[in-house]
């Protein structure tokens, strides 16, 4: 052994015998590795802790000069301003708080909506992509490529010019079918009238999918234990379809309908949709979903052909293959990449200010104009996204987990 190996290997011993045999206390605190990071750990605190108050008292200090307001007082002030849309009740007369929850409502609704038929669209062209059919191949890997490469900001003006370039004007609406009115003031359709039907109907309908929770739990221990299937699906869509149905003939079976009706320049009655609404939720899903397809296909494709072939070797039919083998073992390639494509959704969704819809970003900028208090008003937006970021992404881990196959 060389010479000068031989010391090293000597030095280390003789420092790994000096920190067993030293007494406690003894060893300088330097040396000690925990120890050592704990001081790194509070001085990097203590670094952040007076850069962020000197960044925090250097602005109150230039506000105070400058004798800006600062705080959320005006909270409780009337906004003055009136919003298109607004899922609960508001006026010019409300307070900006009010405002600012109806912003935050607008910007949830979209986003919720956004990402449901994102995942049902990005579902069908990730399994179209894959298909065996060339022509449904290739059509959705033009779909993909071109949602892809063209701008979000872009897709969102195109489908708002849609609207009012080529819709007519409420007096002369398009009426494709009966209850059913486009113009350039957006979407009117028939909703059924309301009735206390529709309440129970609604309860019915939790009470189904409670049932079919505690159906799933059962069918899966039966399962494990004996190794008999139970028609979970079917019987699942049964309840699910089945108990709201009968309350609703048990209340005699309200047909009633609320349809639209032009009175002056615009429809009464009904729901309307605007143009605003539809242009973003169409651009946000359309761009997106192209997205989620490749993320559905990239785990698809990460099961191996030999899992699908072992399981068709034993008798399972084609719905079950997918069933049992593929998408347990897909879900986990899929399910991270997806919840990053949902967070860009609902961050992306803060564009719609460029086409007019009230989201949370937009009602906030007229806060900020209104009263002047910027930095209150930006420091809202940010913990109002960061919220619901940080919750989509809590609920997608709890999913992944709950989806992880657990591994012997």
């Amino acid at each position: 052994m060389p010479e000068r190996l031989r010391e090293k290997i000597g030095a280390t011993r003789g420092y790994d015998k000096f920190m067993e045999n030293a007494l406690p206390g003894k060893v300088p605190f330097w040396l000690d590795p925990k120890k050592r990071a704990i001081m790194f750990q509070i001085a990097v605190l203590a670094m952040v802790g007076l850069l962020a108050y000197y960044l925090v008292s250097n602005t109150l200090f230039n506000l105070k000069k400058q004798s800006i307001a600062t705080g959320f007082t005006f909270f409780q002030r009337e906004s003055s301003f009136e919003i298109g849309e607004s899922l609960i009740p508001y006026s010019a007369a409300s307070s900006y708080g009010r405002a600012l929850v109806v912003g935050a409502l607008n910007t949830l609704k979209v986003a919720f909506i956004g990402v449901v038929f994102t995942i049902i669209l990005g579902a069908i062209l990730g399994v179209a992509r894959l298909s065996s059919n060339w022509l449904v191949s290739k059509l959705a890997a033009i779909y993909i490529e071109v949602m892809q490469d063209i701008p979000v900001l872009l897709q969102l003006f195109f489908w708002y010019a849609i609207f009012y370039e080529t819709l007519p004007s409420p007096g002369q609406a398009l009426c494709p079918i009966s209850g059913l009115f486009l113009c350039n003031r957006g979407v009117a359709f028939a909703v059924p009238e309301s009735h206390p039907a529709h309440k129970y109907m609604v309860l019915a309908l939790l009470v189904g999918c409670g049932v079919v929770y505690l159906l799933r739990r059962w069918a899966r221990k039966r399962q494990e234990k004996t190794g008999k299937m139970f028609p979970v699906f079917r019987v699942s869509m049964g309840i699910v379809v089945g108990l709201p149905a009968i309350t609703w003939l048990a209340f005699g079976a309200p047909m009633n309908m609320d349809i639209p009706k032009l009175v002056g320049f615009n429809f009464e009655g009904g729901i309307t949709v605007s143009p605003e609404f539809i242009a973003l939720l169409l651009g946000l899903i359309l761009y997106t979903a192209a997205f989620v397809a490749e993320v559905v296909r990239a785990g698809i494709q990460s099961v191996s052909k030999g899992q699908r072939e072992a399981a068709m070797s034993i008798g399972l039919r084609p719905p079950l293959v997918v069933n049992l083998v593929v998408l347990p073992q897909a879900l986990r390639v899929i399910i991270p990449p997806l919840t990053s494509q949902m967070l860009n959704l609902t961050k992306n969704s803060s564009l719609a200010v460029a086409i007019g819809y009230p989201d949370f970003v937009s009602v906030a900028n007229t806060t900020i104009n209104q009263t002047g208090q910027a930095i209150e008003g930006v420091a809202l937006i940010m913990a109002v996204y960061l919220i619901f970021s940080l919750s989509t992404s809590a609920f997608m881990n709890w999913y992944n987990k709950r989806v992880a196959l657990v591994e012997r």
